[in-house]
């Protein structure tokens, strides 16, 4: 089970202060309530009908702050589960470490990957700096014996910024949590599939030219 990190503090201290909010609206809904009652009846204020007025909507609204929370909570639990079963933290955007940046060699017009390193099926995900822009993308090995190149994004979840990671032979969307084979990346493209990247096998180096990297910086534009 993950422990608890700054996101879910972050959860706690919103869960908390919409908590204080609903309780605030009860009250005031409360004194407006009584307050048009006793404009009502100016001439002879009836004190056991107010008070009367006042027990009955604070037990109404104790319920409903009650059952809030226990929603709350239901969807929080929910969360933690879906976090500890996937390994997705669905409050923040991964910053994670990128493990590529080993036999990697960059020049202006392409950048150039030693095949060996995909042998063992990891996903290995990279980084390339332009116009002030962080493109991800990464590659790795399917089960076919393919290797196979993506942006670390997608048509639909890509302004979340969170990206995929591997589990098992499938690479899995941090943001909505869907599955995609390796043996299908680079053959299927829009929805949340992972946007294919162009690439080439040549002299055991794979690679993709700095042009095609390019064209994904519109995802990574947050």
């Amino acid at each position: 089970m993950p422990v608890f990190t700054d996101s879910i503090k972050n959860l706690f201290r919103t869960v908390q202060e919409f908590t204080v909010q609903l309780c605030s609206a009860c009250c005031l809904n409360n004194y407006l309530e009584v307050s048009n009652m006793t404009n009502t009846n100016k001439s002879k204020p009836d004190y056991k009908s107010k008070r009367d007025l006042v027990l009955k909507k604070s037990k109404s609204n104790t319920k409903t702050v009650i059952f809030a929370g226990f929603g709350i909570i239901l969807v929080l639990g929910a969360l933690i589960v879906v976090w500890s079963a996937t390994g997705i933290d669905p409050f923040k955007p991964v910053k994670e470490a990128f493990s590529g940046k080993q036999n990697t060699k960059t020049t202006a017009s392409a950048v150039s990957h030693d095949v060996d390193l995909f042998n063992d099926g990891k996903a290995r995900h990279y980084e390339y700096q332009a116009n002030n822009i962080t493109v991800r993308y990464f590659i790795i090995k399917s089960s076919d014996g393919i290797l196979r190149a993506a942006f670390d994004a997608c048509d639909v979840c890509w302004r979340a910024g969170k990206g995929y990671f591997q589990q098992g032979d499938d690479m899995v969307c941090r943001n909505c949590g869907r599955n995609f084979p390796s043996n299908l990346i680079n053959e299927k493209k829009g929805g949340c599939n992972p946007a294919p990247l162009q690439r080439e096998i040549k002299d055991k180096q794979l690679i993709i030219q700095v042009a095609d990297i390019l064209e994904g910086q519109n995802y990574f534009n947050l």
